[in-house]
């Protein structure tokens, strides 16, 4: 059976119960089969459940909040989930516990699922839930539908309509509305629009919004505050950690930013996101034993999840070499060759292959094979594929050979050419001399480095100022070109833009300006922890059916942000105690 006020399930509707209890999983399956879903599948462990829900989209997930002994829970699954957009717009997720507390229910009204069922429950209270739960998805079927198409365009229009408008679910719709914008690059429009939610329901998500805008257009120091503020309001929200861990990054704020890690992984010990942030983040500032433990676990936990990025195995390898564990970086080679028969295709976890194998060989005394793979990395500085995060690898071996003691006369050019390409910003420069750190000279190299970049925009600038934009757009191009550094080729594009109606002949310098980024590739514009750029902490995930396998054509991820991953949408419509007293939620918002 199914209330009037939603829609019945059809013979293709899937379930799936995440309960470690098998009578409880048993009453929800009984439950569900008097709602009318047939397809139901059950999972005892947080990890199955996880593995399921990569590889299946499912038109509900029931959910429970606790596993016992096992250290996981239904929070941790769900914030993986919506983190690595796995989780999207068609399921409906329900959150199934025996907890009241004031706490846990505002944590999960306020971590994007579809509800939260307090045991016991009636199976009519269940039916009511579900079915209102998937009458908004019909709602908001033509935002859904333009977001399938991939008229991002018209999806955000839709929900500035029906948030202006007031209609049903006009909250939920301006959060999807405002990630649209904020991924689209007009960063000032969604800012207004999460203004807007906050004037009219002061939402944590929306706050989170705002700070995370902030940074899109450039105001680190700004979001700084703003996440401040958030997280004195409510300490427990472990997105906002994230948001503020990424602004500190990119500020070069280390010491701040493992600080913030470590207290997002404190509040979510099992989440892989968060330990592998932390990892990566205590192995740069030189706690390897921090870096060890964390990153081990996150490998235990995740390494044959979507959610794993492998950079993680490789900074693992680094710190068992500084260990001298043997038996720990043959385990990471065993992980990457089973890796490498999923993803032989990729070049990047190739790499990722090499720089341990290189390690490996090291620790062997092998010394003469590993100086002839690194020069094989080395011959690659220059070439389009190679990204800010293989040269902070490349960068750490190097360091890693100059303290043994191994002659290497090319490793300072080296070194050099690698901080001329990505010394762009403090943050960048900053993560890229702790990856040298075990050989102060190379880490004061790449310091340098971002000085001449400093001091060859600066002449620039002066030039353009003085009277000779054309002359500044040739010096800045030729360095460019010279050093492949990303930087200051956008001020070469910048000045152009500004000065083009001035300018003799402004189209060769435009097109020596497209040639040069096609040569340089996609480079980092901030400082990064691994490449999940496509997730953002305290955004939404715009994932749904029919284009869970397609990538985005007209939509980029909104930044490098790898320190993070992306939410689902929040359902406004339940408040904290509203959830707690099942009543049907307000359709006004």
């Amino acid at each position: 059976m199914a209330t009037e006020s939603g829609p019945n399930p059809t013979p293709q509707t899937q379930a799936l119960i995440v309960d470690s209890n098998a009578t409880s999983r048993s009453i929800l399956v009984g439950q569900l089969r008097e709602y009318g879903v047939t397809r139901i599948v059950q999972c005892s462990r947080v990890q199955d459940a996880r593995s399921r829900l990569e590889h299946t989209v499912f038109d509900y997930v029931l959910c429970d909040q606790f596993f016992g002994d096992a250290n996981y829970s239904g929070q941790t699954l769900l914030d993986d989930l919506r983190r690595a957009q796995l989780l999207p717009f068609s399921t409906v997720f329900f959150m199934v516990t025996a907890e009241a507390s004031y706490a846990a229910v505002a944590e999960a009204a306020e971590s994007a699922l579809d509800g939260y069922l307090l045991k016991p429950f009636t199976p009519s209270a269940l039916f009511e839930r579900l079915s209102l739960a998937r009458l908004r998805k019909i709602h908001l079927k033509p935002i859904f539908d333009a977001i399938e198409a991939e008229d991002f365009e018209q999806a955000a229009a839709l929900c500035v309509e029906r948030f202006e408008a007031r209609q049903p679910y006009w909250l939920y719709a301006a959060r999807i509305g405002s990630e649209l914008l904020l991924r689209l690059g007009r960063h000032d429009e969604a800012r207004t629009l999460f203004e807007a939610v906050i004037a009219a329901r002061a939402l944590p998500w929306a706050k989170l919004g705002v700070a995370r805008a902030q940074i899109e257009s450039g105001q680190a120091a700004r979001a700084v505050t703003t996440l401040q503020e958030l997280i004195g309001e409510d300490a427990s929200f472990a997105d906002a950690y994230d948001v503020l861990g990424r602004a500190q990054v990119e500020m070069g704020n280390f010491a701040q930013a493992i600080e913030t890690y470590r207290t997002a992984s404190t509040l979510t010990p099992d989440s892989v996101v968060r330990l592998q942030k932390l990892g990566m983040m205590s192995y740069y500032m030189g706690d390897r034993a921090t870096a060890t433990k964390v990153l081990a676990r996150a490998t235990i936990l995740g390494i044959d999840s979507k959610l794993f990025d492998y950079q993680s195995l490789v900074l693992l390898t680094f710190a068992y070499y500084a260990e001298n564990d043997r038996k720990g970086i043959e385990r990471c080679m065993a992980d990457f060759a089973r890796i490498l028969e999923r993803h032989y295709g990729s070049a990047r976890i190739r790499r990722f292959a090499e720089v341990a194998r290189a390690l490996q060989l090291i620790q062997q005394r092998q010394f003469s094979q590993a100086v002839e793979s690194v020069r094989g990395m080395a011959r690659e500085i220059t070439s389009s594929t190679f990204d800010f995060e293989a040269a902070c690898n490349l960068g750490s071996l190097l360091a890693v050979l100059a303290v043994t003691s191994i002659e290497l006369p090319e490793g300072d050019s080296w070194v050099l050419a690698l901080g001329m390409r990505y010394a762009n910003t403090r943050g960048l420069t900053e993560l890229m001399a702790n990856a040298c750190n075990l050989h102060a000279p190379y880490s004061e190299l790449v310091r340098d480095c971002l000085q001449r970049v400093n001091k060859t925009a600066e002449v620039a600038m002066a030039q353009s100022l003085g009277g000779n934009p054309s002359g500044a757009v040739q010096n800045l191009l030729t360095e460019a070109e010279r050093t492949l550094n990303s930087k200051l080729l956008d001020m070469a594009q910048q000045v152009l833009l500004r000065h083009s109606a001035r300018m003799t002949a402004p189209e060769p310098l435009q097109e020596a300006i497209d040639a040069l980024r096609t040569r340089m590739g996609s480079t980092p514009a901030r400082a990064i922890l691994g490449q999940d750029s496509e997730r953002h902490p305290g955004g939404v995930a715009l994932r749904v059916r029919g284009s869970s396998d397609k990538t985005p054509k007209r939509i980029a991820p909104s930044s490098q942000d790898s320190m993070a991953q992306s939410p689902a949408p929040a359902d406004d419509a339940e408040g904290p105690a509203a959830a707690a007293q099942l009543p049907p939620p307000d359709a006004s918002s």
